[in-house]
């Protein structure tokens, strides 16, 4: 008889000490009625990832580990980012799970899906995604801007699920291969469908925040598109080239008409076309220059190989017995 999967739920926080209380409430109760249902082992938990907050949040994180079984804890010696955060939480709690469940500790994504997800990870599937139905609760701008950078990145090759951030299932095997991949500029989104195991999708309706303020503004959106963008694809640095080759071939043809309008003494004075064209031409080298100079950056980090993060405490859930499928 195969044993009921461990699985753990990791939280990604920062600044979250509004929302913690309610948060690890609604995901007890999903666990607990998960382990009534025989769905999941009795050793399942929630672990929080403490990114470098600057309120209580770690100290709602210890105050919740003393009085729940349930709730298990990490905290970063310094803030990482989101993406390294929830690295940290994956790569430590595949070391005592079965499956793993990553979900922003804000309240939008549907805690409720997370049954979905064990019956389809019972049904084999390695990766399951959550995947929002609409975007009706947003903005017009905050719509029009995700769903351009979806289509963006898949015109630049990058394969992502469309309408899902990092609100998804990966068993144990995918995470020890998730591991393999060590590069610094993370966009665990974008590796995930690389490791090509079966995967399927959830759907579900998002919620409001419960409480406190987004963690990402538009200047950190659009630095964590661009991030997707270059991790992910040459294609900018290619347009670029394209772009050179265009501008060239156009310079030949103004070059030709020149001669001929000189020849013809048809030449008309002027310093706003001269003035335009050098600054068209000196944006598209800065333009250029820039985009070089982000992807040598990202070969200095990686080349530079520090560690993503650094893991100051964890906190030891009650003992618990590893029960791994066979």
């Amino acid at each position: 008889m195969t044993s009921l999967p461990i699985l753990y739920i990791v939280v990604p926080c920062y600044n979250e000490e509004e929302v913690l209380p309610e948060t690890t409430s609604r995901l007890i109760e999903v666990l607990q009625n998960l382990i009534n249902q025989k769905k999941i082992a009795l050793q399942s938990k929630i672990m929080f990832v403490d990114d470098g907050s600057k309120d209580r949040t770690w100290e709602i994180i210890q105050a919740l580990n003393d009085k729940q079984d349930f709730v298990t804890g990490l905290k970063l010696a310094r803030n990482a980012g989101h993406q390294n955060a929830l690295l940290a939480g994956l790569m430590t709690a595949k070391s005592f799970s079965d499956c793993v469940i990553s979900i922003d500790a804000d309240l939008q994504d549907d805690v409720n899906a997370i049954y979905e997800f064990i019956q389809k990870y019972h049904e084999g599937y390695d990766i399951v995604y959550g995947v929002r139905q609409s975007r009706t609760t947003d903005t017009f701008f905050k719509r029009f801007t995700a769903e351009s950078f979806y289509r963006l990145m898949k015109t630049m090759g990058v394969n992502l699920v469309f309408n899902h951030a990092d609100y998804r299932l990966m068993s144990k095997r995918t995470l020890e291969n998730l591991a393999d991949f060590q590069e610094v500029n993370l966009f665990i989104r974008g590796i995930v469908p690389l490791l090509g195991y079966k995967s399927t999708e959830v759907y579900y309706d998002r919620n409001e925040r419960f409480a406190g303020e987004s963690k990402y503004p538009l200047k950190k959106m659009l630095a964590f598109a661009f991030d997707g963008i270059s991790s992910f694809s040459v294609t900018p640095i290619r347009l670029v080239t394209t772009a050179g080759f265009m501008i060239f071939g156009l310079s030949i043809l103004a070059g030709i008409y020149a001669i001929i309008a000189k020849i013809l003494g048809m030449t008309v004075t002027g310093w706003a076309s001269i003035i335009l064209s050098v600054w068209f031409l000196g944006g598209v080298q800065l333009i250029a220059l820039g985009l070089i100079g982000e992807y040598v950056g990202k070969i200095y980090k990686e080349v530079k190989a520090r560690p993503k993060f650094i893991i100051e405490k964890h906190l030891e859930s009650k003992e618990i017995t590893l029960n791994f499928q066979s």
